[in-house]
């Protein structure tokens, strides 16, 4: 496939994400979520800095010449993985073959970089990388993302994804200091933009008391009214083939004891992009015959292995909302789909 820069396809604009009325997640919101408020991405003057001697640098200290570059990256977006989570999902068949277009999100299954074991932090997350950014004892949480979808990609057809750091913002939040790293990426066939995404990533120097439940109830469902339901009980095995999926070494996928005792959690947690593509099934289920235009989505609150599952949806004109709930919380995640 060529090198040469894709074209924008209707609705899509080179260095800026067009969205759609209604449909992608505000900042605002976001911050509301972790109770941050916007600090400005520079060094404390010299008086500030005397009063806080003793306090630790502020992250922006930290990524202040932190100005990473595009990375291009070419995949033959082959069919072996649509099958893989196709079975995972136990779907009867596979979800695409070839020529056909590839699910909403499922490109993320694709473009996958996979670093040398002995690059790899305590976490199983990589130690380094282009878009992580230089904190001490990095901590990441995946809190939402946008999509816009001039046209799908097409599965076995060469495929080339450009991404680019789009902001990098200091908030202050109930439990300290947290950095949103935002990461924009376009992915062209035949010289064309497809689709461009938007990934909100949100990291903390150093570990939070920990907000979550100690036990999680394996016996308790929820019990939605929502016309739109997909059930699912996440299990030690559906993770770990998700996390090989992903190319994911994080642990708290997959080590029990260490998401316990390590991070604070009181079981293996549940991928947030697991739960993002359930929910996306529901109109790929229920409304076969449309196409989505954009999506957004957030992650609200972790779902454990062992909890029972429920992806909820409710259609309303060209549009529909998306959640995931437990027996816990009603909104465990929540989606915005509108339709071409």
């Amino acid at each position: 496939m060529s090198k040469a820069a894709c074209l924008p396809s209707p609705g899509l604009e080179h260095g800026k994400f067009v969205r759609a009325s209604g449909c992608c997640a505000r900042r605002q919101d976001r911050d509301a979520l972790f109770g941050i408020s916007e600090a400005p991405a520079h060094l404390p003057d010299v008086e500030d800095r005397q009063i806080m001697q003793a306090a630790p640098p502020p992250l922006s200290a930290y990524v202040e010449s932190w100005m990473p570059g595009p990375l291009v990256a070419e995949d033959p977006l082959s069919t072996g993985p649509i099958e893989a989570l196709s079975a995972l999902l136990d779907l009867p068949c596979t979800a695409a073959t070839a020529g056909d277009p590839i699910p909403p999100l499922w490109h993320w299954l694709y473009f996958l970089t996979w670093p040398a074991q002995s690059d790899l932090g305590d976490d199983g997350h990589p130690a380094r990388g282009h878009f992580l950014p230089p904190l001490p004892d990095r901590q990441r949480m995946w809190a939402g993302g946008r999509c816009e979808i001039a046209e799908p990609l097409r599965l076995g057809e060469p495929a080339q994804r450009v991404s680019r750091l789009s902001a990098v913002t200091v908030k202050h939040g109930r439990a300290g200091d947290m950095l949103f790293v935002t990461e924009r990426r376009e992915f062209c066939q035949h010289g064309r933009i497809c689709l461009v995404e938007e990934q909100d990533i949100a990291y903390r120097s150093g570990r939070s008391a920990s907000q979550h439940p100690e036990v999680v109830s394996e016996s308790a469902a929820p019990c939605p009214a929502d016309p739109w339901q997909l059930s699912l009980r996440p299990d030690p095995a559906l993770l770990f083939r998700f996390s090989a999926l992903t190319a994911n070494a994080h642990r708290i996928h997959y080590d029990t004891p260490y998401a316990r005792h390590e991070e604070g959690y009181p079981g293996l947690v549940v991928h947030g992009p697991l739960l993002v593509l359930l929910m996306l099934e529901l109109p790929r289920r229920h409304a076969p015959g449309a196409q989505l235009r954009s999506l957004s989505y957030r992650l609200r609150r972790p779902v454990f292995s062992g909890e029972h599952l429920a992806a909820c949806g409710t259609p309303s004109g060209n549009r529909a909302d998306l959640r995931v709930a437990t027996d816990r919380e009603e909104q465990q995640a929540t989606a915005e789909v509108i339709f071409a």
